[in-house]
C-alpha cells in the first residue's frame, strides 16, 4: 500500500498487547544468565489509530497533544511511533494515536513494552501490513532502550508469547511446558520502580566488586535453572523455596526495598510457598506463589487489606 493511500484513509485500526511478569532471573538476565517470564493477560493495552487531519497527536492518560511536544516521560514511545511511521513509509501527519492502558507504569510489569507493541501493531494494521515478530521486536526496542538503557529484550518477547518462556540473551527463546496449574498473586507496593537506575546500580556494583557480585548473579542463574525444572515437574513447594532464595540474592544486590520486603514477609507469613519482587525492584510489585486456588483468593484479600495498592490473583495454567 502506498503512503499516499494510507494518509488519506479515514479508517481506524486497533492494536492490543498484554502485560508480563518475570518469575525469576531479574537483573542476572542482563548479565548473561537466564530468566523465566510469564505472560500476564489480566492487564494490557489497546491502541486505536484514527485519521484526523493535522499533526500527529497522542491521546493517553498522561498527555494529549502533538506528538512532537510529548513530555519526557513519553519520549520513548514517541520515538517508537516515529520509527514505525518511517519504517512503514507513512507520513507523520493526519493521525491521532489513542492509547488506553490498564497496566500501571513503573511497576516492572512491562508497561513501556506493552504500549510499544500495541502501538506498533495498530500502525501495521492501519497500513494493512502483517507484522513479523522480528519487526515487532526491532521496533519495540526503540522504546525499551529509552526506558531501560540496556534492555534484556525479555519484556517484548514475553508480551508477544502465550506461554512461560525461557530467555537467555542472544539465544533462541524456548517455551516452558508446565504440568500443573500454579496459582500466583501479584501485589503492587504502590511505589514506582525505576528499572533503568536499578539496572545501572547492579552494573556499577559488578564493576566495583566483580567476583562477589558475579557469584550472586551466577547464583540467581542456577536458581532459575532449578525453577525451570520445578515448573516442568509440578514441584510447587520446591519452586516456592527457589523464589525465596532468589529474593535473598536480589536483596543483596540492593534492588529490593523496605516496602517490598514488608509485603514479601507478610505473604510468606500468610502461607505463601514463596514470594519475591518481580521486575526491576526498588518499588513496583511482588509475586507470591499460593498453595492452591482457595488460598490464592484468601491471600489476595489479605494483601490488599495489608496495604497493597492493587492485587491480581492469576493462574499459570498447564498446557493442554
Amino acid at each position: 500500500m502506498s503512503a499516499e493511500k494510507v494518509s488519506t484513509s479515514e479508517k481506524t485500526a486497533i492494536g492490543i498487547a498484554h502485560s508480563k511478569l518475570i518469575l525469576i532471573g531479574e537483573h542476572a538476565v542482563v548479565h548473561g544468565q537466564p530468566a523465566i517470564a510469564i505472560p500476564f493477560p489480566l492487564i494490557g493495552v489497546e491502541t486505536m489509530i484514527e485519521y484526523v487531519p493535522g499533526a500527529v497527536k497522542l491521546d493517553s492518560a498522561f498527555y494529549y497533544g502533538p506528538l512532537h511536544l510529548a513530555p519526557k516521560s513519553l519520549h520513548g514511545i514517541a520515538n517508537c511511533i516515529k520509527g514505525t511511521l518511517d519504517y512503514l513509509e507513512i507520513p507523520a501527519q493526519d493521525l491521532v494515536i489513542r492509547i488506553n492502558s490498564s497496566i500501571p507504569p513503573g511497576k516492572g510489569l512491562g508497561s513501556s513494552a506493552s504500549v510499544a507493541i500495541s502501538v506498533i501493531r495498530s500502525l501495521f494494521n492501519y497500513a494493512d501490513r502483517e507484522c513479523t515478530e522480528e519487526e515487532l521486536l526491532q521496533l519495540a526496542n526503540i522504546a525499551e532502550t529509552y526506558a531501560h538503557g540496556s534492555p534484556s529484550g525479555i519484556d517484548t518477547l514475553t508480551i508477544t508469547a502465550d506461554t512461560p518462556i525461557w530467555f537467555e540473551k542472544n539465544q533462541p527463546i524456548t517455551k516452558i511446558e508446565i504440568q500443573e496449574d500454579f496459582h500466583f498473586i501479584v501485589a503492587d507496593s504502590g511505589q514506582d520502580a525505576d528499572t533503568k537506575s536499578a539496572v545501572a546500580s547492579v552494573t556499577s556494583l559488578l564493576k566495583k566488586a566483580p567476583r562477589k557480585i558475579q557469584r550472586k548473579i551466577d547464583r540467581i542463574g542456577q536458581l532459575t535453572h532449578d525453577a525451570k525444572g520445578a515448573l516442568e515437574k509440578a514441584s510447587k513447594h520446591f519452586l516456592g523455596q527457589l523464589l525465596n532464595e532468589a529474593q535473598k540474592e536480589l536483596e543483596f544486590l540492593g534492588v529490593s526495598d523496605a516496602v517490598l520486603n514488608r509485603l514479601i514477609q507478610f505473604a510468606r507469613s500468610e502461607g505463601a510457598l514463596g514470594a519475591k519482587l518481580t521486575g526491576g525492584g526498588n518499588g513496583g510489585c511482588i509475586i507470591a506463589l499460593a498453595q492452591n486456588e482457595v488460598h490464592s483468593k484468601q491471600l489476595a484479600e489479605k494483601l490488599k487489606k495489608f496495604g497493597a495498592q492493587s492485587v491480581w490473583p492469576f493462574v499459570l495454567k498447564k498446557q493442554d
